[in-house]
């Protein structure tokens, strides 16, 4: 009545050459037991049989085999058939085991805590003879099953093996646990066969998965803080073991840093599609893009997680989620197109607020989701939602730090004739948040220009607000007119005292306290007149020169120590420089991107800068790109500066005596002056202030006495005399002889002051020139 693969095997017949012939045909012939194709075997006296026999095998020879016959019983206990099996063995082989294999079956059945198979040994090898239970393992996995049998049976103690095989639905694989055991002949002890039992694991091998998926996931969601990355992070976790299309979904003000309104979202809301994945190639089955919003209406399944703030499981059985779909063209086509019949949606939560949607379909070919996927969803989405408001608060403070450092640098440098300015400034990467590097152009009077740079120690609002203090610090002090050194020397002072408080009362502060406050800083003063460049440094890296002829070179200096550290002094270093010459200030972030080298940092900068550009922009560009990597672990600041010259047809000087008779000389030599340069509606105004300051010069100054009068942007007369002392705007009384002449330079000039040089001092003032 049926014929099986291994009986094809061992007789050669096909199941259409002996289905439904007499089984004696299979009978070789036996002479003495009567006429040829006589049946040897007779089980109607016997409920079972077993014993040795010929078979014919197709190709004519026999096959001597060892029968076995099992009754199969119906319903009443009456035998309606037989199901017989067939191994070949030796005689020797055969007598003993028809004569053990009954009380093999016994003994085995008697030590097994479970349904069995049993193993036995022949010439052949380990053969499977009897099983009450499950199936031995497929044919690929036959010989690595085999050998565990012998090794079982060879070293007499109990093993188990595990195997998996792709289930019905292709999320799922099932599993299978087969225990074996050694079998001993209670007489001897001798070990006489292997036992075997099989069961089905499935369900402890998808708990395992879930677990290890859960293990997995903690382990690569939320590798970055980047809230985008993070829900990409989510979505490939999830598919394929999980689910065969994963969405996600989130609100504009978390990809802002903001943050959303605590509790679960209103129905009607707008949500951005910032990661998906689906076990096919591009994502096909998308309905919305990456990027592009979408409105979800109040019935459907992701508005109602978001609603209620639990997830939910859905699909072609919720008449909500068929709406849903039928009233949008392209979801409706991908769902037929893709057969989606299951899905669910996770709202992701973290700390009381609501981000977003996790949205999980399967297609055919995947069971439908459970109610403990729904919890390993939720599970997922909860890990993944920490993550995202990790990223996204980071992204508020790293956002708040860049805002207020920005506000703190220069917008727009200011306009002034000493210098051809271009700079460039970059926040660290996303790892190291912001820092405290900076820079600056501060006019200075006659025509001069202070480029300061500097780099705060620390990152975050606590580096920026340290930051602003000192850019204005170090801005007071420029209008001051202090030189680089003496001004470096009052800047550590006031880093020190900043230091001092911060140490004695922390807990004013408003922002995370370091307990240190320690920073570099170049500051440098160029006088497009003389063509110098006084230069000074707190512990902070020179700058490089590229000179008209092409030379490129570090300029050398003595720094001091960093501001803040105090005890040592600063040294000024002068240089003077070609017009045309290009100055290159920077912080440490530009020279150690590459390399934790200074000084290859430093010969890179040189060969950037020797690269012929037309422009300073382009110059900016080009150093930025081959120093920096695609993403600097620190900030960077750059600021390149061209130097300009003032030539003898723009300045005009005098060297004036000591002698009261000489002021109306020298208005006359201005008016001249005026007069060649064009500017005769300037002369009244200039002669009254010549008039005044060369008078207060001999008057209570010292000589030598200097008259300059610079032609510019404004107009600029200086006055110099050997003497420091400095004088003061004040409002004389009604019967005063003096104190009014200075309050009417003020009065005529836009601008007036006094810096003190290294001789005496220079009392300046400022015109603006005739419209003309």
């Amino acid at each position: 009545m049926g014929w099986s693969e291994g009986a094809r095997r061992l007789l050669g017949h096909r199941a259409a050459e002996v289905v439904g012939r007499p089984a004696a045909d299979l009978l070789v012939p036996v002479e003495r037991a009567g006429p040829a194709g006589s049946s040897l075997i007779d089980l109607r006296d016997s409920p079972e049989w077993s014993g040795t026999t010929a078979l014919r095998h197709r190709d004519g020879h026999g096959v001597e085999v060892a029968l076995r016959a099992y009754p199969s019983l119906d319903g009443e206990g009456g035998v309606q058939g037989y199901v017989v099996t067939a191994t070949t063995t030796a005689a020797s082989a055969d007598s003993r085991s028809s004569a053990v294999a009954p009380a093999l079956v016994e003994w085995s059945h008697a030590q097994s805590p479970l349904a069995m198979s049993l193993f036995t040994w022949g010439p052949q090898g380990w053969r499977l003879d009897e099983a009450t239970w499950g199936e031995p393992p497929e044919e690929a996995a036959e010989e690595s099953f085999l050998r565990l049998v012998r090794q079982v049976a060879d070293e007499g103690r109990p093993m188990r093996y595990e195997r998996t095989a792709p289930g019905p639905f292709s999320s799922r694989q099932q599993a299978w646990f087969t225990e074996m055991w050694p079998v001993r002949d209670p007489d001897t002890g001798q070990v006489c066969g292997v036992g075997t039992a099989t069961f089905d694991s499935s369900e402890e091998h998808w708990a395992r998965q879930r677990l290890a998926l859960l293990n997995e996931a903690g382990a690569r969601i939320g590798t970055t803080l980047n809230v985008s990355r993070t829900a990409q992070e989510l979505a490939d976790v999830a598919v394929p073991r999980l689910a065969d299309f994963v969405s996600v979904d989130l609100l504009d003000s978390v990809l802002q840093g903001e943050e959303p309104a605590p509790g679960p979202l209103d129905s009607a809301v707008r949500l951005r599609r910032v990661a998906h994945q689906s076990t096919y190639e591009g994502v096909p089955e998308a309905a919305v893009a990456l990027g592009a919003l979408d409105a979800y209406p109040p019935f459907s399944p992701p508005a109602r997680a978001l609603a209620t703030g639990k997830p939910l499981l859905s699909g072609l059985d919720d008449p909500d989620y068929l709406r849903w779909v039928e009233a949008d063209g392209i979801r409706i086509e991908r769902v037929r197109r893709f057969g989606f019949h299951s899905a669910m949606a996770t709202p992701l939560r973290a700390r009381g607020i609501t981000l977003g949607v996790v949205f999980l379909a399967r297609r055919e070919g995947s069971k439908p989701f459970a109610r403990d996927d729904l919890v390993l969803a939720e599970e997922l989405a909860g890990r993944a939602a920490v993550g995202m408001d990790n990223a996204r608060r980071y992204t508020r403070e790293r956002t708040n730090a860049l805002t207020l450092q920005r506000s703190l640098l220069p917008r727009d440098l200011p306009k002034q004739a000493a210098v051809e300015v271009a700079y460039r400034y970059l926040p660290a990467g996303a790892g190291a948040g912001v820092g405290g590097d900076w820079f600056d152009v501060v006019p200075l009077s006659g025509t001069r220009v202070a480029l300061v740079v500097g780099d705060v120690v620390g990152h975050g609002l606590h580096a920026s607000a340290t930051m602003g203090r000192l850019r204005t610090a170090v801005r007071t002090l420029a209008d001051v007119d202090l030189p680089p050194d003496e001004l470096l020397t009052h800047l550590d002072d006031l880093v020190t005292h900043l230091t001092w408080n911060n140490e004695t009362f922390p807990n004013q502060l408003k922002m995370p306290y370091t307990g240190e406050i320690g920073s570099t800083c170049l500051y440098a003063v160029y006088d497009p007149v003389s063509r110098v460049c006084t230069i000074a440094s707190a512990g902070h890296p020179p700058p490089a020169v590229l000179y008209p002829d092409g030379t490129v070179s570090m300029v050398r200096l003595s720094p001091g120590p960093l501001l803040g550290v105090g005890g040592l002094p600063f040294e000024a270093t002068e240089v003077e420089l070609p017009e045309g010459s290009l100055l290159a200030f920077y912080t440490d972030g530009l020279i150690e991107a590459r390399n934790h080298d200074i000084g290859i940092g430093m010969e890179r900068l040189c060969e950037a800068l020797a690269s012929p550009v037309p422009s300073l922009e382009g110059t900016c560009d080009t150093v930025l790109k081959a120093l920096l990597p695609q993403s600097p672990a620190d900030d960077v600041a750059l600021l390149l500066a061209r130097t300009r010259a003032l030539h003898t047809d723009q300045v005009a000087a005098w060297s004036l005596p000591s002698d009261p008779a000489i002021v109306a000389d020298a208005r006359a030599q201005a008016s001249r002056q005026l007069a060649v340069w064009g500017l005769e509606e300037a002369a009244y105004v200039t002669e009254l202030v010549v008039s005044e300051l060369v008078t207060n010069a001999i008057r209570y100054g010292a000589v030598p006495i200097g008259l300059r009068l610079i032609r510019d942007r404004t107009l600029i007369c200086e006055v110099s005399d050997a003497s420091s002392t400095a004088p003061h705007l004040r409002r004389a009384r009604a019967y005063d002889e003096g104190g009014r002449g200075l309050h009417m330079v003020a009065q005529l000039t836009q601008g007036w002051g006094t810096r003190q040089t290294a001789t005496g001092k220079t009392i300046w003032t400022e015109q603006p020139l005739p419209a003309t």
